[in-house]
């Protein structure tokens, strides 16, 4: 299990959560170290797992993908071995797939560039995971991508 060693890594973290583009010297500044040592640190973070790694937030309407969505699937056999997870990776338009308790086995998020997309989706869905689906599309996102801070 990834984990850190104390509050200065905790702040290093922090710092990269809110940040993902500061540079060692703006890290440096906000948690008291020097450049070289903030250096060390953060690639100690990212070799233990701590720091997974880094992406760009894109603008889904500006990428051509406006229409989220939620899909709740569950196995059209509950016989059938639970490998779900494993028959969709290749749909890229997943961009989510969370195991859940409840009706449901997975909750997937979904974007696509339009209604008739999505429905196309969830039939490609339905066919390589031999699954039921629940669809709710997304109205309107007020929050998202939230930096993950540690407690």
């Amino acid at each position: 299990m990834a984990q850190m060693d104390d509050e200065t890594d905790a702040a290093i973290v922090r710092e990269v959560a809110l940040n993902a583009r500061a540079t060692l010297a703006e890290l440096s500044a906000a948690v008291g170290l020097s450049v070289s040592a903030v250096q060390s640190r953060l690639r100690r973070l990212e070799t233990r797992g701590v720091i997974t790694g880094y992406r760009a937030v894109l603008d889904a309407e500006a990428v051509g993908k406006p229409l989220a969505a939620f899909i709740e699937i569950t196995p059209l056999d509950p016989a059938q071995p639970d490998n779900a997870p494993e028959m969709l990776e290749h749909l890229a338009e997943i961009e989510a797939c969370h195991s859940t308790a409840g009706d449901a086995s997975y909750m997937l998020f979904v974007r696509v560039g339009s209604p008739r997309r999505l429905e196309g989706l969830i039939r490609d869905i339905r066919i390589a995971a031999s699954v039921n689906t629940r669809t709710t599309v997304v109205l309107q996102t007020f929050y998202e991508n939230r930096p993950l801070l540690p407690a």
